[in-house]
């Protein structure tokens, strides 16, 4: 017998109350750093520090999908893990985005064949 969770339905008031706080907030975030600044010279602390940007926020949002994926229900995935790790390799000796992209791509296509 499987449980069901009951969906939790907001008054419509709520619920465009919520959207537009967010909208407006997310709106804000986003115009103090390029409205305002925007059209400035960034110092080059600042400059330096926001290239690691890219290099922070991907690995949060691909360890998920590597470590704990929903289609092994939450199970490591030997396929995922090697395809990560051949990716990350191959970008690194070769310095070459796209070919780190290929090879991660290949091990991901080709280890369900060979494991078999």
């Amino acid at each position: 017998m499987t449980q069901t969770l009951s969906p939790i339905i907001a008054d419509k008031w709520q619920l465009w109350t919520v959207i537009l706080v967010l909208g407006a907030g997310t709106f804000l975030l986003r115009f103090s750093f390029l409205g305002l600044i925007g059209d400035r010279t960034l110092p080059p602390l600042v400059q330096r520090l926001l290239r690691y940007t890219p290099v922070a926020v991907i690995p949060g949002l691909v360890a998920p999908a590597v470590l704990w994926p929903a289609a092994t229900a939450g199970a490591t995935d030997p396929a995922r893990l090697a395809a990560a790790c051949a990716t990350v390799l191959a970008g690194v000796l070769s310095r070459n985005v796209l070919l780190g992209i290929l090879t991660g791509a290949a091990v991901l296509y080709l280890t369900p064949v060979l494991i078999g």
